[in-house]
């Protein structure tokens, strides 16, 4: 019997003994299969309750760093979009303006009124009627607006809607036509405004959004990102641009260019464009310089721009050996005006203006722009290399009538994709200084 019992014992003991192992193995296999789903759902950026997680936690694959969201701009136009206007001018425009020729772009296509202000050439003057669109945003509760110049400059009548659809005959009370700014007046109260940014903080990169009417299509909404900052265009035009990759056609022109935050740092105002079409360059005035302009506009009804009465055009690196400069930087002057501050002053074409009221010049364009901001009369102190040498000469400025001040020559004079060279006729100083019988600067 003691055998029979023993054999009983051993026989049932072993079953228990699998059923037990066979029980912790199911326990940690069921440990392991929640901890790796919940692994699992994070990843995907789901929460236990099934909920999405935000993106921002996500991680890409080779990377410790967590990718970036991308941005949810709702907030930002239901905040700032009722701030944003549209422009028209109902009783059309006449206007006597110097339209640089736009090959293969008519001058009554919509896409003109950008175009003229890139395309290389001649100016031609040119009369036209018609009926102008664009956009501004409201700078003040008590109806101040800013715009771009050329929206409404010419203009007989200037007609406001806002997005409540309630319309206003609009007063301008200045223009900047060299910066492109405009101020205008509407007989409301309490109005949306917009909130004032800062530019410099900009970083390339960053993401921008426009709100325009583009094509007349109110309050239109667009993004992209800062391509460049500080971007100088052709021309004598003193503004530092924001350059972005933001889809900007006509209508979109004196709309206000947001940061992610909701702040207004630049106004849109210019593509640069070989068709006629937008592709993917433009341009906005930095809110900074678009606010200096308005209180001056607000206090004096117009802008004195500061006159040198000289062209002036960046200094190559070939050109920084012939003239023994230690490096290309400053202005090159390539024409002085007769009878003009520069010419009364003793500046002459060959000279290179080093520094101007003891800042550094870079290139031409910085010249172009702080001769700008000066004020008429204001004595302008310059150090200039001439004969290998420095002097200092000092300059009583001039007023620019036209809004011209201080003019750079355009970086090309040749039409694109034809001999691949740009080519300037080389004046007597010129070919002195550079101790050459050429005639033509390459």
């Amino acid at each position: 019997m003691e055998k029979i019992n023993n054999e009983v014992t051993d026989f049932t003991s072993r079953p228990t003994l699998a059923i037990v192992t066979t029980m912790i193995l199911l326990i940690a296999m069921t440990i392991l299969l929640t901890y790796f789903n919940v692994d699992q759902h994070e990843a995907a950026g789901i929460d236990k309750h099934g909920a999405a997680t935000s993106a921002a936690n996500v991680k890409v694959a080779g990377s410790t760093a967590p990718a970036a969201a991308l941005p949810d701009f709702t907030a930002l136009v239901k905040k700032s979009g009722p701030a944003v206007i549209n422009i028209s001018t109902p009783k059309g425009v006449r206007a006597e303006l110097s339209i640089p020729a736009s090959p293969g772009i008519a001058q009554e296509d919509p896409f003109s009124e950008f175009f003229r202000r890139f395309a290389p050439g001649g100016q031609s003057p040119h009369k036209f009627t018609g009926k102008s669109l664009g956009s501004g945003f409201i700078v003040s509760p008590d109806g101040y607006i800013l715009t771009n110049a050329h929206v409404v400059y010419g203009a007989t009548e200037i007609a406001v809607r806002l997005t409540d659809q309630r319309e206003f005959k609009a007063t301008l009370i200045g223009v900047d036509k060299r910066c492109d700014i405009a101020l205008l007046k509407i007989d409301a109260k309490d109005l949306p405004v917009i909130h004032v940014g800062d530019a410099p903080e900009l970083e390339v990169g960053e993401w921008v959004v426009a709100i325009g009417a583009p094509f007349g299509y109110s309050n239109s909404v667009s993004q992209g990102i800062v391509s460049s900052k500080g971007r100088n265009l052709p021309g004598d035009i003193p503004v530092p641009f924001i350059q972005t990759d933001v889809p900007i056609d006509p209508g979109n022109s004196g709309g206000p260019l947001f940061n992610i935050n909701g702040e207004v740092i630049g106004i849109n105002s210019q593509i640069d464009s070989r068709s006629g079409g937008y592709t993917g360059l433009s341009f906005a005035i930095p809110i900074r310089l678009a606010m200096k302009v308005k209180d001056k506009l607000l206090q004096h009804g117009t802008i004195r721009h500061g006159m040198l009465g000289v062209t002036a055009q960046n200094v190559t690196v070939g050109q920084a050996l012939s003239f023994r400069l230690k490096r290309a930087s400053g202005a090159l002057i390539a024409g002085v005006m007769s009878g003009g501050p520069a010419d009364r002053a003793g500046i002459r074409i060959g000279d290179i203006i080093l520094k101007l009221n003891g800042k550094l010049l870079v290139n031409a364009d910085e010249m172009v722009r702080t001769v700008a901001e000066s004020a008429p009369g204001s004595i302008a102190k310059l150090k200039v290399w001439r004969n290998a040498g420095t002097i200092e000469i000092s300059v009583k400025l001039g007023e620019s009538d036209s809004g011209q001040p201080a003019q750079k020559l355009p970086e090309s004079t040749a039409q694109p994709r034809q001999l691949g060279l740009n080519l300037h006729e080389l004046r007597r100083e010129l070919q002195h200084a550079l101790h050459t019988e050429g005639s033509f600067l390459v």
